[in-house]
C-alpha cells in the first residue's frame, strides 16, 4: 500500500514499506524475516578434454571391442571342435610314414659293421677259377657261368613278397605240367637292404627275411623245409650269410615232390645287398653240386 500527504514535524524522512513482490516511494525496506533474493551459483566448468587424451580414451574403448570379439570367436571355434570332432588335445599326432625299403625296415642296420671274416681278420677275395662267368653290375658280383643244359636268364622275375628283381644269371626247364614249366634255376639280384645313405647290412635278418620269402612264394604250399645250413661266411672275401635247405612239397601234376635251394645274401659294400638263388629240383639231383660249386666261385666285382 502506498500513502501520500504532508510530512510531520518530525526529522526522520517518511518511510515507504513494500511487500515481497515490490512497491514504489522514494525508498524501500525489506520486511522483517524476509531474505534477499540472491542467484543460485553457476554449475562449474568441466576442463577441457585435449586432443591425445581422447584419442587414448578411444583407443581403449575400441581395444576393449575388439578383445571381446576375439574371445567369444575363440569361444565358438573351441565348442565346434569339440561338439564335432571330440577332444582334439587327446589326439596324437599320426606317425611319420616309414619310406625305406622293406628289408631296410625289417632288419636295422647293425651298430657294428659286419667281419669279411667271422673270425675278425681281413679277408681277400681269392683269384677266380679260369672259365666263363655270369657278371650282374647291379648285384655287383660274378660267379661261375655252366654249360648245357643251361641257358642264360633273359627275363626280370620279380618273385615273392620282397619282389627281389632278379635279373641274370641261367636257368633250364626240368618239365612242363598244368601250373606251367618248371625251371633249375642261378639267378642273382640287388635288394636295397640298408637305411638311407648307411652300407652297413644286417645280413643274419636279412638273408634269414629273403630265405622265408623264397620258402613261401616260390613253392607249392604247404611245404615242410629240411634245413642243411643256415650260417655267417664269406664269398669271395666278402661279409655273407647262407642258408640251403631242401623243401618238400606236392603239386598236382608236378612230378618233382622236392627240391635243393641255397639263399646267400651278400655284403658288398653298397646301400644294396647281393642275392643269388639256386635251386635244383628233385628230379634232377645229379645237379644238386651245382650250389656248392657257384657259391664257391661268387667273386665282388
Amino acid at each position: 500500500m502506498v500513502f501520500t500527504g504532508m510530512m510531520s514535524e518530525s526529522t526522520q524522512p517518511p518511510a515507504v514499506w513494500s511487500r515481497p513482490g515490490g512497491a514504489w516511494g522514494s525508498g524501500t525496506v525489506t520486511g522483517p524475516g524476509v531474505p534477499p533474493l540472491v542467484p543460485p551459483p553457476a554449475p562449474p566448468e568441466s576442463p577441457p578434454v585435449d586432443g591425445p587424451q581422447r584419442r587414448r580414451r578411444q583407443m581403449l574403448i575400441f581395444g576393449g571391442i575388439a578383445g571381446a570379439i576375439l574371445a567369444v570367436g575363440l569361444v565358438v571355434i573351441l565348442i565346434v571342435a569339440l561338439s564335432s570332432e571330440g577332444n582334439p588335445f587327446d589326439r596324437k599326432a599320426s606317425a611319420p610314414t616309414d619310406l625305406r625299403p622293406p628289408l631296410a625296415q625289417m632288419c636295422p642296420a647293425p651298430t657294428v659293421a659286419p667281419s669279411a671274416d667271422p673270425t675278425g681278420r681281413p679277408s681277400a677275395p681269392p683269384p677266380a677259377a679260369p672259365g666263363e662267368r655270369t657278371t650282374d653290375p647291379d648285384a655287383g658280383i660274378s660267379y661261375k657261368k655252366y654249360g648245357a643244359p643251361w641257358v642264360p636268364w633273359d627275363t626280370t622275375w620279380r618273385a615273392g613278397t620282397l619282389e627281389v628283381p632278379y635279373r641274370v644269371g641261367q636257368h633250364f626247364v626240368t618239365e612242363q605240367y598244368s601250373g606251367g614249366s618248371y625251371h633249375a634255376s642261378i639267378l642273382s639280384a640287388a635288394v636295397p637292404a640298408a637305411d638311407n645313405d648307411a652300407v652297413t647290412v644286417d645280413l643274419k635278418c636279412v638273408g634269414r627275411q629273403v630265405a622265408a620269402d623264397v620258402r613261401a612264394e616260390y613253392y607249392p604250399q604247404p611245404n615242410t623245409v629240411e634245413p642243411v645250413r643256415d650260417e655267417m661266411t664269406t664269398l669271395g672275401g666278402r661279409p655273407a650269410w647262407v642258408s640251403e635247405f631242401r623243401l618238400h612239397f606236392k603239386a598236382a601234376g608236378l612230378t618233382a615232390t622236392d627240391e635243393l635251394s641255397a639263399v646267400a645274401v651278400i655284403d658288398v659294400g653298397k646301400t644294396t645287398a647281393a642275392v643269388l638263388y639256386v635251386s635244383i629240383p628233385g628230379t634232377h639231383k645229379q645237379f644238386d653240386s651245382v650250389i656248392d660249386d657257384v657259391l664257391e666261385s661268387v667273386r665282388p666285382l
